[in-house]
């Protein structure tokens, strides 16, 4: 990348760019300024000098200004010169306006054009005459560069000064940045960078801060994908070898046509409903899950949900019931919380033993299904909605699912702005209680509850 675009250039240029030139403002009115003050002190003195001039020649009553030409070689030294002039205006030491002034025996001073040349007068009257004392502008420039010199060391001690303030500040600004970028493209790599120092400026610290937060959060999403990936392999590979092994034992002859046909079916069953959800998940991560929030009666898709597994929980010898009072409003999408429900009533059917009992209970704003299976361990419950946390704890042990199931449940409320919580009493109870918002009086109102 060119160096003249980068970040720490360009502030560099910027902020040494507005103090030079600020400093060239300054320079310019302070010399404009400092000029005049000089003219207003050179005026000044020569009016004093004009003032001591008259005063000492009008002791000369009977000659006055006779001594002018005697003074001429010391006025020259310092630039000046001494003139009379009539009173009468025709005069071209100062002014033809100034002239009545004069007569009066004003102080009349100022700048006038002599020949071409500018100068600076003061004209006093001094018997019928007037005494003009005269100096050109010029020497007064003259006397202003010292002056003007000052400041202007003063101007490049200054923007040497900003310079190096400048590129210390832009270097102060970019580092941040330049490390932020650093790190973005170690992410880029899928490299893990070593955190950004949160430093600097507000701004920039909260960037850092930011940023590491991010890394953090990628990089356990990134493991959590690798763990996914290798569960979802493990758990494609298990329903696949047991299709294999017994298609190889039938063609050999190993086993009949029946216990191949049962044992191919049911892998066959587990390995649809893990494509199943696995699509289920892909969906929640994508734009393509929505949920259409509305009042619902979650009594409904209580009783809707016994009766979807009645046949089924008579097959496992379990008693399933629903107890659920007449309406339970809630706020949510009839479909998924239907969903949600028979996930539930699913797993807890899976794992209640025969003569156990399988409850739905349904209240406003929640709906749970209870059941008397064998339960959680306590410290299983802050994980017990992980992808395939379960299914890689009781695989071997219990009749378990795909290990997706619970981690859908969680992904479909949460979708619907609920929650989720698991409570158990191992070997008694087991209770998952689904929490979704009330709906309010307005919707309370309403001539009739979306049935669930």
């Amino acid at each position: 990348m060119n160096r003249l675009d980068s970040l720490r250039t360009r502030l560099f240029a910027a902020t040494f760019l507005a103090v030079v030139l600020s400093i060239g403002l300054s320079l310019a009115i302070g010399a404009v300024l400092t000029r005049r003050e000089v003219e207003k002190a050179t005026l000044r003195g020569l009016a004093n000098q004009a003032d001591l001039l008259a005063t000492n020649e009008r002791k000369r009553s009977l000659l006055p200004l006779s001594r002018l030409d005697a003074l001429q070689p010391y006025l020259s030294r310092q630039g000046e010169r001494a003139e009379k002039a009539k009173l009468d205006g025709s005069s071209p030491f100062f002014p033809v306006d100034k002239a009545p002034l004069v007569r009066k025996g004003k102080r009349v001073q100022g700048t006038i054009r002599i020949e071409g040349e500018r100068y600076f007068y003061a004209a006093r009257k001094v018997g019928n005459r007037a005494l003009v004392l005269l100096r050109p502008t010029k020497l007064g420039a003259t006397a202003a560069r010292p002056f003007l010199a000052g400041l202007l060391i003063a101007a490049l001690a200054g923007a040497a000064l900003a310079a190096l303030a400048s590129f210390l500040l832009a270097r102060a600004i970019s580092r941040p940045v330049r490390r932020v970028a650093a790190a973005a493209r170690s992410l880029a790599e899928e490299r893990s960078p070593a955190p950004v120092p949160v430093e600097g400026v507000r701004e920039l610290g909260q960037l850092a801060a930011a940023f590491n937060h991010m890394a953090r959060q990628l990089g356990k999403a990134r493991a959590a994908e690798r763990q996914f990936l290798l569960s979802v392999s493990h758990e494609l590979k298990t329903p696949l070898t047991a299709i294999r092994g017994y298609t190889e034992g039938l063609a050999d002859g190993a086993f009949t046509v029946d216990e191949a046909a049962e044992t191919i079916g049911r892998e066959a069953a587990r390995l649809e409903r893990l494509v199943r959800d696995l699509l289920d998940l892909a969906r929640m991560n994508k734009s393509e899950f929505s949920v259409h929030a509305e009042p619902i009666d979650l009594g409904v898709a209580a009783r809707e949900t016994v009766a979807r597994y009645e046949a089924q929980a008579r097959s496992f010898d379990v008693t399933l019931d629903a107890v659920a009072p007449f309406p339970a409003p809630a706020i949510g999408d009839s479909d998924r919380t239907l969903q949600v429900v028979s996930n539930l009533v699913e797993n807890a059917l899976r794992l209640t033993p025969p003569g156990g009992v399988v409850r739905v209970l349904a209240e406003p704003g929640s709906i749970a299904v209870e059941d008397t299976g064998p339960g959680l361990q306590p410290d299983e419950l802050p994980r017990a909605f992980e992808r395939f946390f379960l299914y890689s704890r009781y695989g071997g042990e219990r009749p378990v699912g795909t290990g997706l199931g619970l981690a859908i449940v969680k992904e479909l409320v949460e979708g619907m702005h609920g929650s989720v919580e698991v409570e158990s009493e191992p070997d008694r109870v087991t209770r998952f209680v689904v929490r979704l918002p009330q709906p309010s009086a307005a919707e309370l109102a309403a001539p009739e509850l979306t049935h669930a």
